[in-house]
């Protein structure tokens, strides 16, 4: 746990990230749906962590070295994180002992957390600690953890629900080096009640969160009539990150439903960041938004709108059918440390987008990639005679912006609304260069649903950097 030479993986900017050596391998986490169904008679596997060789120079290129099953069945490990990142060398609350080693893997339904250790052999992890839901909800009073990001002063996950699984969901902080849940880490919460994840200008003591809904809106699928109320999440909270106090809510408008993915600029001068929404009320457009601050107040702005596109209702899951449109639905972005690019996932259309954003208030449309998707079903070059279910979903980007690595279930409710014959996980990978799928990286996952993707020594949703 605790390394007395700075580890490689550490760099004090974005600009020195952009020259690590490629990642060989890749976690991702996975859920058994199986689990999760409610006409299961026997007790099902457990979720798993799969090591993927991503090394074009290996043998194994391309296959799952590795499943670590988890020993409960039913966790639905959704979001997860490293234990320590470069945000270890910020002056603020500096531990260069640290090293990026433990995987922090929560279970979104069970509101289990497993401590997953990748050493010694990091094809081949171990599950180092349990933390249950009961000590979870007694020390911090929150339930359902979402999503993790190593903070210089510990790690911080956020909380879709409470300890009785209602609302308010919010954050909380786990010591660095127990991992033990420390506790709540809002001290006044203003009027924020929806959570879902969180990012920060860390240098600027400025903490962003976003929001979905209670455990009740989400753990059934989409609520329509909720939905169409305007009643899931459409504000972003900004808070005092050191007094642990909200500032400001920035509300979209109750036409904007799920305001979801938050990500900042890396560059810690730059104080803006990106917000994706997953659909609009009026038209099932979806929408990605800029914060900035100007004039020494927090603003927000929208800056892309993607449109729902017509289908024959026929071809469409009963939730859709009255509206003939299938939906974009913007449930993941990501942005490449150079600040340059921002992907944008697709999930109901069945695309992934490219944006040159080097001008945030103007982001360029550069390219489309097809893959899945409601009606489309867009298969792989690998297997070009198989339609494909599920759609981009959770994007991750190599340190160096090269490579594009890409999932299709988004949780298990939704994805048995949207996708009701049922979704065979599979990840890919981009050439971001050329903006094309690699034909021979096609990995599937049978049984399973894969989610979020973590690259060894890092990627570009993992770090926050303190330095230019």
């Amino acid at each position: 746990m605790m390394n007395w030479t700075i580890d490689p993986t550490f760099y004090p900017s974005a600009r020195l990230a952009m020259d690590a050596p490629p990642e060989k391998l890749a976690y991702v986490v996975a859920f058994n749906p199986k689990a999760l169904s409610s006409d299961h008679s026997t007790k099902e596997r457990g979720d798993v962590l799969a090591v993927i060789d991503v090394d074009p120079d290996s043998k194994s290129y391309s296959q799952i070295l590795s499943l670590l099953e988890m020993p409960y069945s039913g966790d639905e490990l959704h979001h997860y994180g490293w234990n320590a990142c470069s945000s270890a060398l910020c002056p603020n609350a500096l531990h260069p002992q640290l090293e990026r080693r433990y995987l922090i893997v929560p279970g979104l339904r069970s509101s289990r957390i497993y401590i997953i250790d990748t050493k010694p052999d990091p094809k081949f992890p171990s599950i180092s600690k349990i933390i249950e839901p009961e000590t979870l909800m007694k020390r911090t009073g929150y339930s359902r953890p979402h999503t993790v990001h190593c903070g210089p002063d510990g790690i911080y996950i956020s909380a879709l629900g409470n300890n009785k699984g209602e609302g308010p969901g919010g954050i909380f902080v786990m010591d660095h080096f127990s991992f033990e849940p420390l506790g709540m880490w809002e001290i006044d919460r203003g009027p924020q009640y929806y959570a879902y994840d969180f990012w920060w200008h860390i240098n600027q003591d400025i903490l962003l969160s976003s929001e979905w809904g209670t455990p009740p809106m989400i753990e059934n699928g989409v609520v329509g009539s909720l939905l169409m109320d305007g009643q899931y999440g459409h504000s972003l909270h900004v808070w005092d990150l050191r007094k642990r106090k909200h500032l400001k809510a920035l509300d979209l408008g109750n036409e904007y439903q799920m305001a979801l993915e938050v990500r900042p600029a890396h560059d810690p001068r730059k104080l803006y960041g990106f917000l994706g929404v997953v659909i609009s009320r009026k038209d099932l457009s979806a929408s990605v938004w800029l914060w900035f601050k100007e004039k020494n107040d927090w603003q927000i702005k929208k800056v892309i709108e993607i449109p729902a596109l017509k289908a024959n209702p026929e071809a469409l899951p009963s939730l859709l059918q009255p509206f003939g449109m299938v939906p974009p639905l913007v449930t993941d972005i990501d942005l490449s440390l150079d600040d340059k690019y921002l992907y944008v996932s697709c999930w109901g259309t069945g695309e992934l987008h490219k944006y040159d954003v080097s001008d945030p208030f103007h982001p360029v449309l550069e390219g489309c990639i097809k893959i899945g998707g409601i009606v489309a079903r867009t298969p792989h070059p690998k297997a070009p005679q198989k339609p494909l279910l599920g759609g981009p979903q959770m994007v991750e980007i190599s340190r160096d912006g090269k490579r594009i690595y890409l999932t299709n279930s988004l949780y298990w409710a939704w994805d048995e609304q949207f996708y009701p014959a049922g979704i065979e996980g599979w990840l890919v990978k981009i050439k971001a260069e050329s903006f094309e799928l690699e034909k021979d990286f096609f990995v599937e996952f049978p049984g399973f649903r894969p989610h979020q993707v973590r690259l060894q020594g890092g990627d570009s949703s993992t770090d926050s950097f303190c330095f230019p």
